[in-house]
């Protein structure tokens, strides 16, 4: 059911709808060189095809998988030696599971113009490919295809009677077809494989028609798939989304992005050691109890596991996310780490070096004062030999108390 042309691709609009810069380099065919980058089955394959189809150039494909350095230099001296060096196109799939050296090898030929690259990946070009590509490319993001297109390519599957289920009378309910575009996840090539399965598994009624229903749907899909890689994109955004949900004090987010990396098999103590994190990047003093209940859960998972620990780190997430917020102790350690790389290092005072006797030369006669000795156990005295103000609290949570008691005895 691969689109054969343009018109045929659904989804991408913003990258192939009338006008657009991929869609005018495709139908001019003045191609260059091109990085695909999307989720799977987002289309990322279909476009190089529709391309191979279009072209008036030679056509060749590799996989980032099973092809080296052998297969490149072999197919590129060809192109250079055999077919005068017309641009031909070279089709690179996961081209991201090429290494640096891999990838180096192939700069001179597109640098040239022996060959014009085009490139997919489920990675982050940025991260994966080497910028020498990535800047002698155009980089198109493609997006999860939405629901209403999956269904559009669910009813051409069962309507296409020379490369679908046109000749097998297979029909399928509403709520069958809404379901499956919704949980195939923006995945096309997962809706038309539950698709296959629910057709050749379903036995026709005595009229020789097939109905798919919603639970034979259900059946045939098993388990929601969820878009998440943690190698990948999925894997950054979904853990940055969560703990900036924490950081919003949004609960209900925060638990959302959490059942989604559980869901997808994220590694319990990954989560917990994020959460330990936004304990005191986040919370800090405005609830000093948030450090503790997230080393508790961190402490859970590994002593409970899954999937009896999701709920530790469930309670510590709605904590976290429901506490007061600060992030004043974080400035603070931020500001004394960028003065020390930044300027001299204070030394230490010597009424407070660990032998409380005077250095040899020393004409500092100042004595430590014991702050226990004295009212409120507090005394006035140079703690540092220059003076800088770094924790400022926040007027959140327990914190306020903390700027109180700082101000009353400054004062």
């Amino acid at each position: 059911m691969r689109p054969r042309s343009i018109q045929e691709v659904v989804g991408q609009a913003h990258i192939l709808a009338e006008g657009k810069l991929l869609r005018r380099v495709i139908d001019a065919d003045r191609l260059t060189n091109i990085i695909l980058y999307g989720p799977p089955g987002c289309g990322k394959t279909s476009i190089a095809e529709v391309i191979a189809h279009t072209t008036k150039r030679p056509f060749v494909r590799l996989s980032g998988v099973i092809s080296g350095v052998a297969d490149i230099r072999r197919i590129c001296d060809k192109a250079r030696n055999e077919l005068g060096g017309r641009g031909s196109i070279l089709f690179i799939d996961e081209i991201h599971r090429f290494n640096k050296s891999q990838q180096d090898v192939l700069l001179p030929y597109v640098e040239d113009g022996t060959v014009i690259l085009i490139g997919a990946t489920t990675h982050n070009p940025n991260f994966f490919i080497n910028s020498p590509l990535t800047s002698r490319s155009l980089v198109f993001e493609l997006k999860p295809i939405d629901p209403d297109d999956i269904e559009r390519l669910i009813d051409r599957a069962l309507s296409d009677t020379e490369r679908g289920y046109g000749n097998f009378s297979a029909s399928i309910d509403d709520d069958a077809r809404s379901f499956l575009a919704k949980v195939s996840d923006g995945d096309a090539r997962h809706a038309l494989t539950a698709l296959e399965i629910a057709v050749r598994s379903t036995p026709p009624d005595d009229s020789g028609a097939i109905r798919l229903t919603l639970p034979i749907l259900e059946e045939c899909v098993q388990r929601r798939r969820v878009q998440y890689d943690k190698k990948e994109d999925g894997h950054y955004d979904t853990i940055s989304a969560f703990i900036k949900s924490i950081r919003g004090t949004d609960p209900d987010a925060a638990i959302y992005w959490l059942a989604k990396m559980l869901t997808a098999g994220e590694d319990p103590r990954f989560i917990a050691r994020r959460l330990v994190i936004s304990a005191s990047e986040d919370i800090g003093n405005a609830d000093p109890r948030a450090i503790s209940v997230a080393v508790a859960a961190m402490q859970a998972c590994e002593f409970v596991g899954m999937p009896e620990c999701a709920l530790n780190l469930a309670q510590a997430t709605t904590y976290l996310a429901s506490a007061p917020k600060s992030n004043a102790s974080c400035m603070a350690v931020s500001e004394a780490m960028a003065d020390i790389r930044s300027n001299s290092v204070q030394p230490v005072p010597e009424h407070l070096k660990n032998k409380h006797v005077r250095a040899i030369g020393s004409n500092d006669v100042t004595e430590y004062k014991y702050p226990h000795n004295f009212a409120n156990h507090f005394v006035s005295q140079p703690y540092m030999t220059v003076q800088r103000n770094y924790y400022r609290p926040s007027d959140q949570g327990y914190e306020l108390t903390i700027e109180r008691r700082l101000r009353q005895l400054r004062a």
